[in-house]
């Protein structure tokens, strides 16, 4: 009988972490984003197992492209018909979708298999700062890795601390 003991439960918890997008790369800012959906960042990551984490990202309009990427960059979908293909600019983008800007960046920034659609199930962008129901979730700050002050609260209703 052997008497290794597997990865436990919670090792593959799904821990909610929050990003705010204000004044951050774009590229830089996705390529993190991708590690955390993939599970890199935990000692169990596996590349044929899904045991990333959720992202909620916020002000995705202030978000910040080098060089002059702003005026180059033009993002193309195509309709699968004959003249079908659209093509929209970075500025009309970030007008109308702006979501839509760092959801493709993190898509390319994960590898192109079976996992791929549902790992992107677990990034939630909003354009402004206003994150809805998922607020209630969040775990992590992305700055330091420290647990959120909700939480703490959730965990010891005593500690009254004031660290805001």
């Amino acid at each position: 009988m052997s008497q290794s003991v597997g990865n436990t439960v919670l090792a593959y918890a799904r821990v909610w972490h929050h990003v705010d997008a204000s004044d951050r790369v774009l590229g830089k800012l996705a390529e993190r984003i991708a590690l955390v959906l993939m599970g890199k960042h935990k000692p169990i990551y596996d590349k044929s197992l899904d045991c990333g984490d959720y992202v909620v990202v916020t002000n995705a309009r202030d978000i910040k492209v080098t060089g002059r990427k702003d005026e180059q960059l033009v993002y193309r979908k195509h309709s699968m018909y004959p003249g079908g293909l659209k093509e929209t600019e970075y500025k009309d983008m970030m007008d109308k979708k702006p979501y839509e800007i760092i959801r493709h960046a993190v898509s390319g920034m994960l590898p192109k298999n079976k996992l791929r659609e549902r790992r992107l199930e677990r990034l939630k962008v909003f354009g402004g700062s206003n994150m809805g129901i998922y607020r209630g979730n969040i775990l992590k700050r992305w700055e330091d890795g420290t647990l959120s002050d909700d939480y703490i609260l959730k965990l010891d209703p005593k500690n009254r601390t004031k660290s805001k």
